[in-house]
């Protein structure tokens, strides 16, 4: 039933995830584990020559590093950096908190701290998900309206719709109107186009400012807006910026509104991807079905089965969810079929012998060549016609 699909919906979507981490893996591995095993030959080279012109041992060396790096965790650079911990830095962690980017260049280092982590982003993230589920309804309803809006326009122009909105020869387009939804790839599109347009905005004022690259510009904001937050680049992280307030703000509203654009546009492609596997175990449950009904009607000849099983609709990938009967069940298991299910699958040759019946009935076709005398089995279709066939022969011999 129900359990049962959503069980094999569920087994599905983990396998392909796996399959989808078993490829990324593999891919990730193949290019950037020679980038990795270079720069470590060349750390170890600087390493030696280091410790070789100033006379030191590798021991004291590492445990000098070692040093540099628990500084750099607590957030000691070389270069001058704004405080992690002042008001502003504190606002930007608890932003990172609670819309689970979680960057990691800022972590709490005391045991309250931690502690005081716990319960807040319990509460923060929570309430940030149901922001941000909230903020997707209102979307989709704007998305809707607008596209509902046009797609009236085009009513319109093909004449359709009556321009001053009232129901006269398209009341049947209007009653369909009303109902009228827009497609979720549609939807999907929109939020793509925006969420690049977003990106490729906040690239262009990350570029100059923190001194990147363009690609990687727009590689931060997608880890950032994806709240994937590797923390290898980070905004808003100098002692000082020229505008500063200025640009604080405007990487407040980019970060806001690309969490909010991304989060919408995971929420449509996973309804896509529900959607597709929705689609596949239809097509893997066809198949396995129609095996099993060949080798059930080979098996057991005595159990009443449809001459044609109903075929099954087609398939499409916009089927989100396809219910199916009791009766479909006990078919496929080569259980006796109900009166119900056999009228449904032989309405050709039901209303074959309503024809005929009808036509032994009025009286006509009452003369019969010599062949259909011999057979018996013109008149009609089963044992009715047999009846009336004889009926017919003892008239004409009288």
């Amino acid at each position: 039933g129900r359990l049962n699909a959503d069980n094999a919906r569920f087994l599905l979507l983990a396998v392909l995830i796996v399959l989808y981490m078993l490829c990324g893996a593999a891919v990730f591995s193949a290019i950037e584990l020679p980038t990795e095993r270079e720069a470590k030959e060349r750390w170890e080279e600087r390493l030696e020559n280091f410790t070789r012109r100033h006379n030191l041992s590798r021991a004291e060396l590492r445990h000098f590093l070692r040093e540099y790096e628990e500084a750099s965790v607590a957030g000691i650079r070389v270069d001058d950096i704004r405080p992690r911990w002042d008001f502003t830095g504190a606002f930007y962690f608890v932003g990172t908190v609670v819309s689970t980017i979680g960057f990691g260049m800022t972590t709490p280092a005391t045991v309250g701290g931690k502690i005081f982590l716990i319960f807040y982003g319990l509460i923060g993230c929570a309430g940030t998900i149901l922001f941000f589920n909230l903020f997707l309804e209102r979307l989709i309803t704007v998305i809707a309206y607008v596209m509902k809006s046009c797609h009236e326009r085009q009513l319109r122009r093909k004449g359709v719709l009556p321009h001053n909105g009232r129901r006269g020869s398209g009341t049947s387009e209007v009653d369909s109107l009303a109902g009228w939804k827009p497609s979720v790839y549609y939807v999907m599109l929109i939020l793509c186009v925006a969420s690049l347009i977003i990106s490729c905005c906040a690239s262009a004022m990350y570029t100059p400012i923190e001194g990147w690259s363009y690609f990687d510009s727009l590689y931060f904001c997608f880890v950032a807006f994806s709240t994937i937050g590797f923390g290898d680049l980070v905004s808003s992280q100098n002692i000082k910026y020229e505008s500063q307030g200025l640009y604080r703000f405007g990487n407040f509203v980019f970060i806001l509104m690309g969490v909010c654009c991304i989060y919408s546009l995971f929420n449509v492609i996973s309804i896509v991807i529900k959607q597709s596997i929705n689609w596949i175990l239809k097509k893997l449950d066809c198949r396995c079905c129609h095996r099993c009904q060949r080798k059930l009607f080979h098996s057991r000849r005595n159990v009443v089965m449809p001459g044609n099983v109903r075929s099954r609709r087609n398939i499409s990938i916009e089927t989100d969810v396809v219910n199916e009967s009791d009766t479909d069940g006990r078919r496929l298991s080569g259980e006796m079929i109900s009166m119900k299910d056999f009228l449904a699958s032989n309405k050709v040759s039901l209303a074959i012998m309503q024809k005929q019946l009808s036509e032994t009935a009025n009286g006509y076709p009452r003369q019969m060549s010599s062949n259909s005398k011999q057979n018996g089995f013109s008149g009609g279709v089963g044992a009715l016609a047999i009846m009336n066939n004889r009926l017919a022969e003892t008239s004409v011999d009288r």
